[in-house]
C-alpha cells in the first residue's frame, strides 16, 4: 500500500549527509571559493568540504589544489527533474504559472528522504531536522509560505505525481498560487519523494 501524507502550511516570516554516488575534480583558479564552487556545481558547501578532507581550512584554497565536488545520481536527478516537469504541467492545466526548481530547495528534499530511508520513518516531522520549516531555516532558506508533499514506494515520476494530484492535501500543495519555488528530492532504495514548495 502507497503511504501518503501531506502538509500544507502557510508561514509569515521569516547533518545526516546524502552521500553522492558520483564526484567531479575542480582545479582551484584563482578567486575560488567553497561557497562560489557550491554555487556553480549546485551543491553544499558542507558536502564539498566533507569531500576534501585533505584541505585542513576550508576558507584558505589554493590556485592549483584539486578538490572532489560530490554530484548527485544521473538517474536520480533525472527522475526529480521529470517530477517537477509532471507537476508544471498539472499546474498549467489549471492556469497557473509554472515553478521553478530551485537547487537548494532540491538538496534540502534530498536530504530529507534521506533521512527518511536512514531512520527508517515516514513522516513530515524528522526526529533529525524537526518540522519542515524549521528545516528550510536550518539550510538557510527564507519563505513567506512553505508546504511539503513526501511519498514512499512509488518506483516512477509519473505514478508519484499520480498519487499526489489524487490526494486532496498535496494536489492543493501542487496546485497554490501562493508558491514560486520547488524542490524535489528522491532516494531510489524505498522509493522515498520528497516535494518542498515555497514562495
Amino acid at each position: 500500500m502507497k503511504k501518503l501524507l501531506s502538509l500544507s502550511l502557510a508561514l509569515l516570516a521569516a547533518a545526516a549527509m546524502t552521500v553522492p554516488t558520483l564526484a567531479a575534480s575542480h582545479t582551484v583558479q584563482r578567486g575560488d571559493t567553497m561557497w562560489k564552487l557550491a554555487v556553480q556545481y549546485q551543491v553544499g558547501t558542507s558536502e564539498i568540504i566533507d569531500a576534501n578532507p585533505q584541505v585542513a581550512n576550508p576558507n584558505l584554497i589554493y590556485p592549483g589544489d584539486v578538490l572532489t565536488i560530490p554530484e548527485t545520481d544521473a538517474s536520480v536527478r533525472a527522475y526529480e527533474q521529470e517530477v517537477v516537469r509532471l507537476v508544471n504541467a498539472e499546474r498549467a492545466k489549471h492556469g497557473l504559472a509554472a515553478l521553478t526548481e530551485d537547487w537548494e530547495l532540491s538538496r534540502v528534499a534530498r536530504y530529507k528522504s534521506q533521512d527518511m530511508h536512514d531512520n527508517r520513518y515516514f513522516a513530515h516531522n524528522s526526529p533529525t531536522y524537526g518540522t519542515p520549516f524549521r528545516m528550510l531555516r536550518a539550510f538557510g532558506l527564507s519563505y513567506r509560505t512553505a508546504g511539503e508533499n513526501i511519498a514512499m514506494g512509488y518506483a516512477a515520476p509519473a505514478a508519484v505525481v499520480a498519487g499526489w494530484m489524487n490526494s486532496e492535501g498535496h494536489r492543493a500543495n501542487i496546485l497554490s498560487s501562493a508558491y514560486t519555488k520547488i524542490g524535489v528530492g528522491y532516494v531510489a532504495d524505498g522509493h522515498y519523494w520528497t516535494q518542498q514548495f515555497i514562495g
